[in-house]
C-alpha cells in the first residue's frame, strides 16, 4: 500500500513537472519575423509586417530580426525592420549584444551604416568586456565596417575593460594589416599598452578569499555540529568558542603546509625546494603594445604595417620589459626576428629576467619537452638559429649576458630538470644542450666559457625538517656563488635529482663531443664540482653513460668523490630517485674503478 501511493505520488509530481514546462513554453511569444529573418527570408518578412507580427519580439536568447539581419548581412531587410520600427538598440540576453556588434563583428559595412544612420549608438559596450563594435569591426578586417564606424563618432582608442587592448590591437592580433593600416591612418596611438596583471597581487587575493571560505566553512560546520548537540543533549560547548578539534579529539596539525604557507613550508617529499613561487617567476604579465601582439603570433604583414606607420620598434612591454625582437625570438619566428633586426631593432636589450634574443633564439631551438605545447614555429623558418644568432652577434648583442632568475615560458613551472638556471649566459645554455657548433660560435665571438650559473636562497628540509649533513668536505658556496659550470650542464646535470631525462632535449649523441670540447679546447676541469658537491662523472654515472666516464677517468676524473649528500658516483647509477632504474653495467664499471656502491636504490 505504501509503496503505491509513493509510485502515485512520483506520477503526480511528474504530470506536474509537466504542467509547469508546457505552461514556461507556452509563456515564451512567437517569434515569427526573427524566424524569417534568421532564415533570409526578405518576402516573408515583408509579409509578417503587412499582418501586424511585432517586429520586435525576440527569440529566447534576445536576438531579434534586426539582430538576425545584421548578423546575415541583409542591408534590404534591415532597412524594411527599421522602416517598421525595429529598435536599433536591443540587446541579446547574455552580452547585451545589439545589432551593431553583429554586423562590426560580421564586417558588413553597409548593414553598419544603415544602423548607425538609424540611431544606433556606435560606442555602445557589451555587459561582457565592455567591447565595442569598433573591435569587433576591427579583428573582421573590413576596412569597410571599420570606416563606417569611425565616421559615425567610434573610438578608435577605446579599450574593452578584461586587457584594456584597443581595436587597434585586436587588429594587430588577428592578422588583419588593411584594419591596422586604416586605423593608424584615423589616428589610432601604437603606443598604448594593455593591463598588467601582477601575479603576487592577484595570488594575495586569491588566498585572502580562501581563508573567508575557510572561515565560513568552519563556522558552518561548528553551528552544524553545536546544534546536533543540543539535539542529542550534548550541546554545552558555546558558540564563542570556536569549531571543535579534528576527528579522534586531536588538536589540528598546525605544522602542516597549507596553501596560505609561506614558500620555505611548501615541502616536496622532503627535498630541497626553489623558494620562487610562480608569481616569484613571472612578476607580472601583460602590458603589450599592437606591435607585440603582432609579433608574437609571427604576423609578418601586420608587423610591417606598424612599423612603416611609425611605431617604436623597441617599445618594451610595460609587465616585463620584454622586447618585439625577444617576443619574436621566444616564439620561434626567426624569420621575423631577422627583418626586425635589419628594421634596426636593438639585440642588447634584456627582459626584467635577464632574457636577450641572443639567448632566447638557443633557448627555444632546444626548448624543454613539456605537457604544455611549445612553440613549434622555429622548425618552420628560412633562417636558422645559428644564422640568426650570428646575425645578433654581428649587431652588437653582448655574448656573455646572463639570466637574473630562470624563465617561467621555458617549462611552465613544472621544472622535470631541475636545474635553477639563474646566472646562465648563453654559453652555459649551449653547454647544456650539448650543442659543439653553439657553443664555437660564441667563443669566436668573446664567449667566457667558464661563467657558472649562481646559487640562489634555498631552504633543505629532511622528512622532519632537519639540515641534511654535509659530508663531502666542501666549503659552502654562498648565495651569490658559483651553482654549476658548463661542463657539468654538459655531462647531465639534473638527471640524478628529478626526470631531467623526461623533458631535456639536446644534441642526439652529443654528451661526449660537448665534454670533449669543453675539457680538450676550453680546459674545464673533469673533477669540478657543482653546488650539490657533483662532479661530471656523477652526472655521467646518473645517466648511465658509461663511454663518458671512461673518458673523463682517461682524462684524470676521480671516481671516489663523494656529493654533499652522502652520494658516491656508484650511488648515482643505482637508482638514487624514485621511479628511476640503476644502470646495472655502470654500477659495474665504477665498482671496477674503486667506487663505493651504498647500495641506494630507492626504486628497487
Amino acid at each position: 500500500m505504501h509503496e503505491r501511493i509513493s509510485r502515485n505520488g512520483r506520477q503526480a509530481n511528474l504530470v506536474g513537472v509537466v504542467c509547469v514546462a508546457v505552461a514556461l513554453w507556452a509563456g515564451v511569444p512567437d517569434s515569427p519575423v526573427a524566424d524569417a529573418a534568421m532564415r533570409g527570408d526578405t518576402a516573408a518578412v515583408r509579409a509578417l509586417l503587412r499582418e501586424g507580427a511585432d517586429v520586435n519580439t525576440a527569440h529566447g536568447d534576445g536576438m531579434t530580426a534586426l539582430h538576425w539581419a545584421a548578423r546575415r548581412g541583409g542591408v534590404a531587410m534591415a532597412e524594411i525592420l527599421i522602416y517598421a520600427g525595429a529598435n536599433v538598440g536591443a540587446v541579446t540576453r547574455l552580452g547585451d549584444y545589439t545589432p551593431l556588434h553583429l554586423a562590426s563583428k560580421a564586417g558588413h559595412g553597409g548593414v553598419i551604416v544603415t544602423l548607425l544612420e538609424a540611431g544606433s549608438d556606435a560606442n555602445a559596450a557589451t555587459s561582457t568586456g565592455a567591447v565595442q563594435p569598433i573591435h569587433f569591426a576591427a579583428v573582421s578586417g573590413s576596412v569597410d565596417a571599420i570606416a563606417a564606424l569611425l565616421d559615425h563618432g567610434a573610438d578608435v582608442n577605446a579599450t574593452e575593460s578584461q586587457w584594456r587592448q584597443t581595436p587597434l590591437m585586436f587588429a594587430a592580433a588577428a592578422n588583419r594589416a588593411p584594419a591596422v593600416k586604416v586605423l593608424l591612418e584615423r589616428g589610432a596611438d601604437p603606443t598604448v599598452t594593455a593591463r598588467v596583471i601582477d601575479i603576487a597581487a592577484r595570488e594575495e587575493l586569491d588566498r585572502s578569499d580562501q581563508r573567508r571560505r575557510s572561515q565560513l566553512m568552519a563556522a558552518l560546520r561548528a553551528a552544524s555540529e553545536g546544534t546536533a548537540g543540543e539535539e542529542r543533549g550534548q550541546g554545552e560547548r558555546g558558540a564563542g568558542q570556536g569549531p571543535p578539534p579534528e576527528r579522534g579529539g586531536q588538536p589540528q596539525n598546525t605544522d602542516r603546509p597549507g596553501p596560505d604557507a609561506p614558500p620555505e613550508r611548501r615541502l616536496r617529499g622532503g627535498t630541497e625546494i626553489d623558494p620562487l613561487s610562480y608569481a616569484d617567476l613571472v612578476g607580472a604579465h601583460g602590458g603589450m603594445t599592437a606591435l607585440l601582439l603582432a609579433v608574437r603570433e609571427g604576423h609578418v604583414e601586420t608587423a610591417d604595417a606598424l612599423l612603416e606607420a611609425g611605431a617604436d620598434i623597441d617599445q618594451v612591454s610595460t609587465s616585463d620589459r620584454t622586447s618585439p625582437l625577444l617576443m619574436a625570438t621566444i616564439n620561434g619566428h626567426f624569420d621575423l626576428a631577422m627583418s626586425l633586426l635589419e628594421r634596426g631593432a636593438d639585440p642588447r636589450m634584456a627582459s626584467a629576467a635577464g632574457a636577450t634574443p641572443l639567448y632566447a633564439t638557443l633557448n627555444t631551438e632546444w626548448i624543454p619537452k613539456s605537457r604544455h605545447p611549445q612553440p613549434t614555429e622555429s622548425r618552420q623558418q628560412r633562417i636558422t638559429y645559428l644564422e640568426l644568432m650570428e646575425a645578433l652577434l654581428e649587431a652588437g648583442a653582448d655574448v656573455n649576458a646572463a639570466l637574473n632568475k630562470p624563465l617561467w615560458y621555458t617549462t611552465y613551472n613544472n621544472d622535470l630538470l631541475r636545474v635553477d638556471r639563474t646566472g646562465a649566459t648563453l654559453f652555459w645554455r649551449a653547454a647544456f644542450a650539448t650543442d659543439v657548433a653553439a657553443m664555437r660560435l660564441l667563443v669566436s665571438y668573446g664567449a667566457d666559457p667558464n661563467i657558472p650559473t649562481r646559487r640562489v636562497p634555498q631552504r633543505r628540509f629532511g622528512r622532519r625538517g632537519g639540515e641534511r649533513e654535509d659530508i663531502s668536505g666542501l666549503p659552502p658556496v654562498p648565495v651569490g656563488g658559483p651553482a654549476v659550470y658548463p661542463l657539468h650542464a654538459a655531462s647531465g646535470v639534473g638527471y640524478g635529482q628529478g626526470f631531467a631525462a623526461n623533458s631535456h632535449r639536446h644534441v642526439p649523441d652529443g654528451w661526449l663531443p660537448a665534454v670533449k670540447y669543453l675539457v680538450e679546447e676550453i680546459g674545464a676541469d673533469v673533477n669540478a664540482r657543482d653546488l650539490n658537491g657533483y662532479s661530471p662523472v656523477h652526472h655521467a654515472a646518473a645517466r648511465g653513460d658509461d663511454e663518458l666516464i671512461r673518458y673523463l677517468v682517461s682524462q684524470g676524473a676521480d671516481v671516489m668523490l663523494v656529493s654533499r649528500s652522502g652520494q658516491t658516483t656508484v650511488d648515482m647509477a643505482n637508482g638514487p630517485v624514485q621511479r628511476i632504474q640503476p644502470f646495472p653495467e655502470t654500477i659495474a664499471l665504477l665498482e671496477s674503478l674503486g667506487a663505493i656502491n651504498n647500495h641506494n636504490c630507492v626504486s628497487c
